[in-house]
């Protein structure tokens, strides 16, 4: 059961310890609390976990300071939406906003390589008005003798590039505790230029620890990938587990799944399930069609597959992309044949433009007939 409470309540105050007071004589029932801070006020919200069926919910609501009650009857507890539309849907990072409503573009390097290609992809992004990018310092590798990435040694000159060139938000994956802490440092050293999207991959979703200690800091958002092997009840619950320590704000990445089905695709596309996300979560939704599709083959109508990949994922709804772009894919360190061309990024983004716009049609449509 999740109790809403009035808007920047006093948590010093007579009515708000009150409230507490009355929670804890409450049999069996544990209390955790969350905040939500938005630009004008504090939202509270408290989790009653224990043997909540037995409770009255009209009862509840007539305790102090209470504006509102939500009983929980799916399992994710804090991300889903629980028949209650009211709930926020939405975000805001280091001055951009995500949500269940827009979309983001994260084009950038894969694997972080060298300064100059980390310079090249950041000025090309701002010369196009985007503000976020995807740079890989830490790359998990199923070969223990490939490019595992730079590590800390490249965060420095990462930030310090973002900074000069406006990219406010870089989605950068960690698979260590350590990885947080490096970011962080790196990020005091340079002057905050920059924020950070922490990336649990594909391999690391039911890393349950590793959840835990990222879920525990709320300094930096998170964007979970769906695990390539398991189901999506899995990875949903993989993202509950980053909620329930404490950090709301994740976003939930497709990546395709690994399948032989799928190919001569890399993985198995999944972006069906954006719908089926968004109806069962409050999460934004992040496609990854580089990883999804794995190549730049290209269909008869001059497309290339992960042109029609994305399009499929943002008319689906989707909320946020993930691609990979790098000056001169030939010499990349990570998934060079997927990579797309600097000088592509303007046909790419024009591209997404349309679909965004046939996406919106659809939602304009489904109103007007009364289907949602």
């Amino acid at each position: 059961m999740i109790l809403i409470l009035e808007p920047n309540i006093d948590k010093s105050g007579s009515l708000y310890l009150h409230l507490l007071d009355a929670l804890r004589r409450l049999p069996n029932i544990q209390i955790r609390t969350h905040e939500e801070h938005g630009v004008q006020q504090v939202l509270t919200e408290l989790y009653l976990i224990g043997d909540t069926a037995a409770l009255n919910i009209d009862d509840i609501r007539e305790l102090p300071g209470v504006e509102r009650v939500v009983r929980i009857s799916q399992e994710y507890r804090v991300l889903g939406r629980h028949r209650d539309e009211k709930r926020s849907t939405h975000f805001e990072y280091n001055g951009v906003a995500f949500s269940q409503d827009n979309l983001n573009i994260f084009a950038g390097l894969c694997a972080v390589d060298t300064p100059e290609h980390v310079e090249a992809m950041m000025k090309a992004l701002r010369d196009h008005g985007q503000v976020c990018t995807r740079m890989g310092a830490y790359k998990p590798r199923t070969n223990p003798y490939s490019f595992q990435g730079h590590g800390k040694s490249c965060l420095p000159y990462v930030f310090e590039l973002a900074g000069k060139y406006g990219i406010k938000v870089i989605a950068m994956e960690v698979t260590h505790e350590s990885h947080v802490h490096e970011i962080a440092e790196a990020l005091e050293k340079t002057g905050q230029p920059t924020g950070v999207m922490l990336q649990i991959g594909t391999r690391n979703t039911q890393n349950f620890e590793l959840l835990k200690i990222v879920g525990r800091q709320q300094t930096y958002p998170v964007l979970l990938k769906r695990g390539f092997g398991i189901t999506l009840e899995e990875s949903l619950n993989a993202a509950e587990y980053l909620a329930s320590e404490g950090n709301r704000k994740v976003i939930f990445g497709l990546r395709g799944m690994k399948s032989h089905f799928g190919e001569p695709h890399r993985n198995m596309v999944d972006f069906a399930h954006i719908p089926v996300i968004k109806r069962l979560t409050r999460m934004p939704v992040c496609i990854d069609p580089s990883h999804s599709v794995g190549s730049r083959a290209q269909a008869p109508d001059g497309l290339l597959d992960l042109h029609h990949a994305v399009a499929q994922g943002v008319i689906a709804g989707a909320n946020m992309i993930l691609v990979d772009f790098h000056p001169a894919p030939a010499t990349a360190l990570v998934d060079g044949p997927q990579a797309l061309l600097l000088e592509e990024l303007p046909h790419f983004l024009e591209d997404v433009a349309i679909a965004r716009q046939a996406y919106e049609q659809r939602c304009r449509l489904a109103k007007q007939y009364q289907f949602i």
